[in-house]
C-alpha cells in the first residue's frame, strides 16, 4: 500500500486551558489509527503524518472521531495534501512579508467559500492590513499584528466556511518538516 503525505491543522486545541491534546498523546493515538511517520509541530496543533487513505474526509472523520473518544472533545480538523500545502505557500500574495513572519497568515479554508463577504471584511480592515482569498486560503497581512484585528477576528464570518489559520512561521516549519530539512 502507498502512503499518502498528510498536513493536519487541528482547531482550538490547548488554547487557554481548554481541549487540551499534549503532541504526545495525540502521536500515539495516531500510530493507533495507522498514521506513520508522525512529526508534530508546537502544541497548536500541526501534524504532519502519512497514511494510505486517499480520502481526507474519511481520514478526518476518523481522526476526529478518536481525538473525541479519548479526550472528550472533538476539534476542527482541516486536511491537506502536502501538495495542496506547497500550493499555499507558493500562492502567497504577500512576499515581502515573509521577512517579518508573524504578520502573515494564511486561513485554511474547509471548503471554497461560495457566499464570501469581501466587501464586510474590505470595511473592517484597518489601513495597514491587507488580504486575498485564492481558492481555499485567505492570506492576511498585518503589519500591526491580529491580535486586535477586526478583520482576523471575523474572517471565519464573513467567507461563511470553517477556517484555521496558521503564522508564516508554523507553515515554513511544516513545510521544512515534511521536506526533511
Amino acid at each position: 500500500m502507498s502512503l499518502n503525505s498528510w498536513i493536519v491543522l487541528l482547531r482550538g486545541i490547548n488554547v487557554g486551558g481548554n481541549n487540551i491534546l499534549p503532541m504526545k498523546k495525540l502521536s500515539e493515538m495516531l500510530l493507533g489509527l495507522d498514521c506513520q511517520n508522525i512529526q508534530t509541530y508546537i502544541q497548536s496543533g500541526n501534524v504532519l503524518l502519512q497514511h494510505g487513505e486517499t480520502n481526507k474526509q474519511i481520514l478526518s472523520q476518523q481522526i476526529s472521531e478518536k481525538i473525541a473518544q479519548d479526550f472528550g472533545f472533538k476539534p476542527q480538523i482541516l486536511l491537506l495534501t502536502l501538495a495542496q500545502f506547497e500550493q499555499a505557500a507558493i500562492n502567497n500574495p504577500y512576499y515581502e512579508a515573509q521577512s517579518s513572519p508573524k504578520t502573515l497568515h494564511l486561513f485554511f479554508l474547509a471548503e471554497n467559500a461560495l457566499h464570501a463577504d469581501l466587501d464586510s471584511l474590505t470595511a473592517l480592515k484597518k489601513d495597514s492590513e491587507s488580504f486575498v482569498l485564492k481558492d481555499q486560503v485567505f492570506y492576511l497581512h498585518a503589519p500591526d499584528g491580529i491580535g486586535r484585528s477586526k478583520l482576523a477576528e471575523k474572517v471565519e464570518r464573513h467567507l461563511g466556511v470553517p477556517i484555521t489559520a496558521r503564522n508564516w512561521n508554523t507553515v515554513s516549519k511544516l513545510l521544512a518538516l515534511a521536506k526533511g530539512k
